[in-house]
């Protein structure tokens, strides 16, 4: 269940974040697209990123659990359920075997995104402007600009920023455990609970968690050296 719950929001996280941070950016020189960039899309990515930055991980999980999973997905009066898109015993169902594990994901990416939007944003901002400015002079749009030559080179320099959050959320996925997801913190308090001991179950995790985090740190460095030869060529 942790390794699924890092897989999801990791994939999740980091597009999330890849949308912010390229709306963090929009902006338009004049015209009326200036004023409708600035305050429709800059303003609003501004205060969700820090609203999400300034506010702790499990706080958010549990305002999701408990208050916004249940407002789209609740078996009464859910939105997508009064609204005609999901039926009432889907969403019973739902809720009772995937809530927890629902609620952790979308609290995760969330705020993994809001994380993930600021290193893209510094990654694509120390790409010289000279970049931009010579694919723009060749005909290329400003979304093929930054498909094919300003993201592959931000991406190379935001890879160790981009790995540490894979790693924090590793770890953060542990605090799902409080709205009753079996994860591994979850089995080590359920084991303690019931045999009242506490160095092997809590020392047992926090091994697979050293391991997990150790992998991930090791699959992050090879992706580094892969990337630096062909900077190298």
């Amino acid at each position: 269940m942790t390794i699924k719950c890092t897989i999801i929001c990791v994939i999740l996280g980091t597009t999330w974040g890849l949308l912010l941070g390229l709306g963090r950016m929009a902006h338009a020189e004049d015209g009326p697209w200036k004023h409708v960039l600035r305050y429709a899309v800059q303003w609003p990515v501004r205060v969700y990123v820090s609203a999400f930055r300034g506010t702790p991980l499990f706080v958010q999980i549990m305002v999701v659990h408990f208050a916004l999973v249940p407002l789209f997905i609740n078996p009464r009066d859910g939105m997508l359920v009064t609204s005609g898109l999901m039926s009432v015993d889907f969403a019973r169902e739902l809720r009772s075997e995937y809530g927890a594990f629902l609620s952790c994901v979308v609290a995760i990416t969330l705020n993994a995104g809001a994380y993930v939007s600021e290193i893209f944003r510094a990654g694509i901002q120390s790409i010289d402007k000279g970049q931009m400015e010579a694919s723009r002079a060749l005909g290329m749009g400003w979304g093929k600009t930054m498909r094919k030559v300003i993201l592959p080179q931000a991406f190379r320099r935001i890879l160790p920023p981009l790995g540490n959050n894979a790693i924090a959320i590793v770890k953060d996925s542990s605090l799902a455990s409080a709205i009753g997801l079996a994860d591994l913190a979850y089995a080590a308090r359920t084991v303690s609970g019931a045999y009242a001991t506490y160095w092997e179950p809590y020392l047992t995790i926090s091994l697979v968690y050293w391991v997990l985090t150790f992998m991930l740190s090791l699959m992050v460095q090879h992706m580094e050296k892969r990337f630096g030869k062909s900077d190298s060529r």
